[in-house]
């Protein structure tokens, strides 16, 4: 059986599987869930992923892995090189730790002001099959999150190459896709923060991230 990415290639999160495979070089099908039209709310998505997101990830074995976390685990784990999630169990906490940081404090605080901020997710608040309310105080505070976690990472990448560790790891892929995100809300690289802008422009080499 062969691995199948279900996928959107507008969507950010969806990104992060596809750098994951590609820096692991593994060949996988690709099937696209429109989500401006909704597809992934349909009844034959929800047979695939009752979460009703993208993405998910039919694995070898014909497990459907249903989002980020559990598709970078089991990358990492049957496709050892190169290791995204660290080596030994220090590495391995510190990229779990980094990982978090870049889920919490940078992509949701960018959904948080997109998806409460943009018309065209009213009633859309959370991803999901439950339609949740904006509230327009979280797209306020999601831009001033956003903000905030792009000051942070530039001062985490001064003198350094990488967040975690010394070498790429699933950090650096969640942080360049929610740094490359926030431009919905119009938050971009500025000379403001130099360190980030060269972190970004080295990963920017690697075909992996391609958009």
């Amino acid at each position: 059986m062969t691995i199948t990415l279900y996928d959107c290639a507008t969507a950010p999160s969806p990104r992060r599987a596809r750098i994951l495979l590609a820096e692991k070089g593994v060949p996988y099908e690709t099937v696209q869930v429109d989500l401006r039209t909704g597809e992934q709310m349909s009844d034959a998505f929800r047979a695939i992923n009752p979460q009703c997101t993208v993405p998910a990830l039919r694995t070898d074995e014909g497990v459907v892995l249903t989002d980020n976390a559990s598709i970078a685990a089991y990358l990492d784990a049957q496709f050892p090189e190169p290791p995204l999630m660290g080596v030994t169990p220090l590495e391995k906490a510190e990229v779990a730790y980094w990982s978090w940081k870049m889920e919490f404090e940078g992509l949701l605080a960018v959904a948080e002001a997109f998806r409460n901020g943009n018309p065209a997710m009213a009633n859309r608040a959370l991803p999901g099959p439950v339609n949740y309310p904006q509230i327009p105080a979280l797209a306020e505070r999601g831009l001033q999150r956003v903000q905030t976690f792009f000051d942070d990472l530039d001062a985490r990448l001064a003198g350094r190459d990488y967040i975690a560790t010394d070498r790429l790891t699933v950090a650096d892929v969640t942080a360049v896709v929610a740094v490359d995100f926030a431009r919905v809300v119009k938050v971009k690289l500025t000379e403001a923060h130099p360190n980030l802008m060269r972190w970004r422009a080295r990963l920017a080499e690697r075909p992996s991230m391609a958009p």
